[in-house]
């Protein structure tokens, strides 16, 4: 059981998380009724999404470090960054994560785990290289709330969908349900108009499929980047709160965002697929469809944020 924090809670957030969840579970309730009545074996459609959704959920931690080649550190052979992280856990009344460095230049940070016992919090090799002990705090409290919102869990949970309909999607091209085009057209070959007419309809039927499963990765998309935006915000404004000064975030975001564009676009390129979890998105500055689609709120919405809560915390106005 999770044990309760000190970080304020977040209605807007928790009340965002449940519609989402409850949205996609509509979703995937829709995908399987249909891949059901296109007579697909019913091992397909429960058993192999429901071992893949245990997998993601119960070994998520590990799959996020082997993805980002981290590797879980000790106190002893990173006294700094466990120093930071007490520091922010005794703050916020939480258990205490794992602590993991991977290596690599970008300059970024995550959180990860199903819940506050099995979290780890991870940084990389270029934010510890580039930020100061403050801003890093100010970056750790951010990813910990994370942890103690739950929200972690619950983009875990909601990626589940749009792995599922690609997945299921190259299974059904090349299962016995489309016979394969190669074969369609043989028949077309050996059976005259009858199978060629069969042929057009399997090759309609398939086409179709594969638009209706496009269609939900597309939904199951967009509703993921909308939820993940906006927890990017509450965790700004809950890790701010915490250690009591925005700004510190703030500076952090600005140093991390603008060395980004320093880094080598294939680094970035390797590392977009984790962009949902990162502190700051992997991609450089400027428009481009990357940052169309992302994961995180615009950089300036989230200062913008930032100085109106320092502006509240300066006045004692309560946040």
């Amino acid at each position: 059981m999770s044990t309760r924090t000190r970080y304020p809670a977040d209605r807007g957030l928790t009340a965002r998380m449940m519609t989402t969840v409850f949205l996609l579970g509509l979703l995937y309730a829709i995908f399987v009724t249909a891949l059901f009545l296109a007579h697909v074996p019913l091992p397909l459609i429960i058993v192999i999404p429901l071992v893949v959704l245990a997998c993601q959920y119960y070994f998520s931690d590990k799959i996020a470090l082997w993805s980002m080649h981290a590797k879980l550190v000790t106190a002893e052979e990173a006294p700094q960054l466990h120093g930071v992280v007490d520091r922010l856990c005794n703050l916020a009344n939480m258990p205490k994560p794992k602590v993991a460095v991977a290596n690599t230049d970008i300059p970024n940070a995550f959180a990860t785990g199903r819940n506050q016992k099995s979290a780890v919090v991870c940084v990389t090799t270029g934010i510890l290289r580039r930020l100061d002990e403050p801003e890093l705090e100010a970056v750790l409290s951010h990813e910990l709330s994370h942890v103690a919102h739950r929200d972690v869990a619950v983009m875990t949970v909601a990626s589940f969908l749009g792995i599922i309909a690609g997945f299921l999607t190259r299974m059904l091209y090349w299962s016995d349900l489309f016979g394969g085009l190669g074969g369609g057209m043989g028949g077309r070959g050996r059976g005259g108009n009858n199978n060629a007419g069969g042929g057009g309809q399997l090759v309609l039927f398939e086409l179709g499929a594969l638009a209706f499963s496009a269609l939900i990765y597309m939904i199951s998309f967009l509703l993921i980047r909308a939820l993940s935006r906006y927890r990017e915000l509450a965790a700004d404004r809950a890790g701010a709160i915490l250690i009591g000064q925005p700004r510190l975030l703030a500076n952090a975001l600005v140093k991390v965002s603008g060395e980004m564009s320093r880094i080598p676009t294939r680094d970035l390129r390797a590392a977009e697929h984790f962009n949902a979890f990162f502190f700051a998105p992997a991609f450089a500055k400027g428009a481009s469809l990357s940052s169309l689609f992302s994961t995180h709120p615009s950089l300036e919405k989230r200062l913008e944020q930032l100085a109106k809560l320092e502006a509240q915390m300066g006045r004692g106005v309560s946040a």
